[in-house]
């Protein structure tokens, strides 16, 4: 690809931490999407119970989708995406925390954190 196909693509890198009040509709809410999506091969669908009936994380996995959060811009496709999530230790009062300051790239330090289920 030359510099000027390659300067049409932007990495947008976003990081949430949520606070889980109800695990039970969380969850829940999980089973039913496994539930209904009927592309799921039926030995996947039954790892993918257990695992949100395990951890949260999962169920969120299950339920966010990166398309969502782009679907209704306009000029731009999604390429790819891919996403993770997992359960943390949250202080809010930790300076670790503070999202005014400016993390460092994590390619920089050789690491690439993205991992999960990835579409084209």
């Amino acid at each position: 690809m030359t510099t000027s196909e390659t300067s049409r693509y932007v990495r947008l890198r976003v990081e949430l931490v949520l606070e889980i009040g109800d695990p039970e509709a969380l969850t829940g809410a999980a089973l039913e999407r496994i539930a209904a999506d009927e592309f799921m091969p039926d030995e996947e669908r039954a790892h993918a119970r257990s695992a949100v009936r395990e951890d949260e994380a999962e169920a969120i996995a299950y339920l966010v989708d990166p398309f969502d959060v782009v679907s209704e811009v306009p000029g731009i496709e999604l390429a790819q995406a891919s996403w993770s999530s997992e359960q943390i230790d949250y202080d809010p009062e930790a300076e670790e925390w503070d999202l005014d300051e400016e993390d460092g790239d994590d390619e920089e330090d050789g690491e690439d954190r993205e991992d999960g289920d990835s579409r084209p």
